[in-house]
């Protein structure tokens, strides 16, 4: 191969490299270990959530943010890589609710005006993500649960 021809190549692979969407799963090892140890039910990574702020507020407003979703028995977490967006724990208290809207995914966290919503579309089995988030909420403390 020639010298133009292989600075060519590299020069394709560096454009392709900058053109790919960014991986927001990454984690740190001690991080992942503590998903796997309390059993992944689901994970997608790099789907584009619809993040919606201040709902029903003058201030609303939304945008579509790349991110990566993992549900575990006791833990939903959407995170861009170490960056956390929800985590829903056992301990959490915060008002939680999620909801399905035909193939997508809708996580409510917060009321009034400090509302949110997270909403997706699972790569497959909506109902089954929609359960398994709802059986976190509902093993937590949230304000959502009654008591």
């Amino acid at each position: 191969m020639s010298r133009v021809a292989g600075a060519g190549a590299a020069a394709l692979a560096a454009i392709l490299l900058a053109c790919a969407p960014p991986d927001t799963s990454v984690l740190p090892p001690e991080r992942e270990a503590e998903l796997v140890a309390d059993t992944v039910l689901f994970r997608a990574a790099n789907l584009t959530f619809r993040y919606t702020h201040d709902v029903g507020e003058r201030d609303a407003g939304w945008d579509d943010r790349v991110a990566s979703i993992v549900v575990t028995r006791h833990m939903v977490l959407i995170y861009k890589n170490e960056k956390v967006g929800i985590e829903i724990t056992p301990t959490s208290r915060r008002f939680y609710q999620v909801s399905r809207d035909g193939g997508r995914v809708r996580i409510n966290a917060g009321s009034g005006g400090a509302r949110e919503t997270w909403s997706f579309e699972p790569p497959a089995d909506a109902d089954g993500w929609t359960k398994a988030i709802r059986a976190v909420i509902r093993g937590s403390r949230s304000v959502a649960n009654p008591d």
